[in-house]
């Protein structure tokens, strides 16, 4: 039971760590002494839950700082509950509350916050939520599932985060990647050797990545922030909302041919109904299908927002980047280990897809690698109907929840006012139809050449600047509080909110495979044999190509500062 005493240790606390949060927390308080006495509430958990990275943030003082307070032990807290036992002394011999100001903490924002105005809840679901995006004070938008992942929420082992591969390899995009090799002429030995060397290659960035997210406890969105700024680093989270909304575009038309594949026969030779759309480059047929599909996952985004709320904990983590769950790995040990089950898990589904898809070219006498039209050549009618309504029903769970929430969650950051969650998951399928996945997956070659590659563009420079920043800028060190304020004297707001060299790095990144990635869609009709080689090694070459330019413009930048 919370008792008065606990409550005074609190309230002396608070102002200890940060003032003005003193009378807020007021607010709080004396709303959970007036709940039911059945309500149980732990003053370790609720400074854990709500004010663990602030506390830890506070007390990281200078030694100026200390020496205006002798009373105060020398070294820096390294807890709340050395906070909580200072403060009891602090307390008992009738010392002021200890004030922090910009001048001892000119890299710490104060957050301007409010607590929301509903009905007293348990203290793990009081939520602090930002004021308006005017206060230069203001907390960047976000809310919790931004937040700071506290110490004692980090339960993640190694065979969690590898068990998370198992769930983002199996699938039917990457049964169709399988396939795809095959009918691009490999043998099934060389597909295998060459899904595990390029993964075993993307586990290094991929480990790299990790580490912030477990050491500091941010997700993607916030962690872009240090490099790309507070405001900049909507640029990053948008073009991976972008990359979402034609996975949901592909997911969406896989769901289509499995409505397709169960029609009648008859319906689908009618010559009419199959013949190819020249400017829709499809059949009006086939283009009902994903239709209707689409409109059967637009009835659960309307009709089913709580359902998706609740997958949204768990896929968004999936959908964003890979600190998106490292901030849960209990340490960077699990999620090194976890992330090795990447390769392992990969070449193993790799291998299925490979002997399978190289099994129809002998017994069909042509590559099936779509596992939807090979189904309709080997399953009778009622095994067809059960292996559809599954493959369905897996497809629309995961498209939703994968594919919509994290781009529906950007575009609400980007601009609150102008999103919701719904309007945002909207557009997202709107985007979807807009990329035309039946012309990316036409060919195994413009789904190899043209998607996989093609993003692959985007997320590389995105990769090489922040593991940049991270490693060789800032040397692992981010000040977290930072991370979640606007104040225009905090150390990532940079140039109003964006950092300049970060933003032309990404352009320099980008350009040199743009011939290329035009020389593919068919607006270019040929390019250099340079700029087609760029674009075959799409991410290698923006990875590297941005990481360095990103760090000779910092350097720059830190010359023109000291200058």
């Amino acid at each position: 039971m919370f008792s008065f005493g606990d409550a005074e240790t609190v309230r002396h606390v608070i102002p200890a760590v940060h003032p003005t949060l003193a009378k807020r927390l007021s607010f709080a308080i004396v709303s959970l002494l007036s709940t039911d006495s059945s309500t149980h509430f732990s003053p370790a958990r609720f400074l854990s839950e709500r004010f663990h990275s602030l506390i830890e943030r506070s007390l990281q003082m200078e030694s100026n700082c200390l020496r205006h307070r002798p009373n105060l032990p020398p070294p820096p807290f390294r807890s709340y509950g050395a906070a909580i036992t200072t403060a009891t002394r602090i307390r008992h011999s009738n010392s002021p509350p200890l004030k922090l100001n910009h001048r001892c903490f000119p890299s710490i924002a104060t957050p301007s916050l409010r607590l929301n105005p509903e009905p007293v809840r348990p203290a793990s679901s009081l939520a602090i939520v930002p004021k308006s995006a005017s206060d230069p004070d203001a907390a960047v938008a976000g809310g919790s599932d931004l937040a700071p992942v506290p110490a004692s929420a980090r339960i993640f082992t190694a065979w969690d985060m590898a068990s998370l591969w198992v769930s983002l390899v199996v699938g039917v995009p990457s049964y169709y990647l399988a396939g795809s090799l095959v009918d691009l002429g490999m043998a099934w030995w060389q597909g295998v050797a060459t899904v595990v060397l390029a993964n075993l290659i993307v586990l290094f960035p991929l480990v790299l990545t990790g580490v912030p997210g477990t050491r500091h406890g941010v997700p993607f969105p916030v962690l872009a922030r240090a490099a790309f700024g507070v405001r900049g680093a909507h640029v990053p989270t948008l073009l991976r909302a972008l990359v979402g909304c034609g996975w949901f575009g592909i997911e969406t038309w896989i769901g289509g041919e499995a409505i397709f594949l169960l029609l009648p026969s008859a319906l689908k030779q009618s010559a009419s109904a199959l013949s190819v759309v020249p400017w829709l480059g499809t059949s009006p047929l086939e283009f009902s299908c994903f239709l209707i599909f689409w409109l059967a996952q637009m009835g659960t985004i309307l009709r089913g927002m709580d359902g998706i709320r609740e997958l949204e904990n768990f896929w968004a983590t999936v959908a964003l980047n890979i600190p998106d769950f490292t901030r849960y790995a209990r340490s960077q040990k699990d999620q090194i280990l976890g992330q090795a089950g990447l390769p392992v898990f990969m070449g193993a589904f790799t291998f299925l897809g490979l002997a399978v898809t190289s099994a129809t070219e002998v017994i069909f006498g042509r590559v099936i690698s779509d596992p939807i039209q090979l189904l309709g050549q080997i399953g009778g009618l009622s095994t067809t109907i059960v292996a559809i309504f599954g493959i369905s029903l897996a497809t629309i769970t995961t498209n939703i929840a994968a594919n919509v929430v994290a781009p529906a969650n950007a575009l609400v950051n980007l601009s609150p006012s102008a999103f919701t969650f719904r309007s945002g998951a909207f557009l997202t399928a709107l985007l979807g139809i807009a990329f035309q996945p039946w012309r990316l997956l036409s060919s195994s070659e413009s789904f190899v050449y043209t998607w996989l590659i093609g993003y692959s563009a985007l997320m590389g420079p995105i990769g090489g600047i922040i593991l940049a920043d991270y490693y060789l800028v800032k040397r692992m060190e981010l000040n977290v509080g930072a991370l979640y304020s606007e104040n225009p004297r905090g150390p990532y707001y940079y140039k109003k909110g964006f950092n300049v060299a970060a933003m032309a790095a990404l352009v320099a990144g980008i350009l040199p495979i743009l011939p290329g990635f035009l020389d593919k869609v068919g607006i270019l009709a040929s390019t250099w044999e340079a700029f087609a080689a760029a674009y075959n090694n799409a991410w290698f070459v923006s990875f590297f190509v941005s990481g360095v330019v990103y760090l000779v413009l910092s350097s720059s930048q830190r010359r023109l500062k000291g200058a």
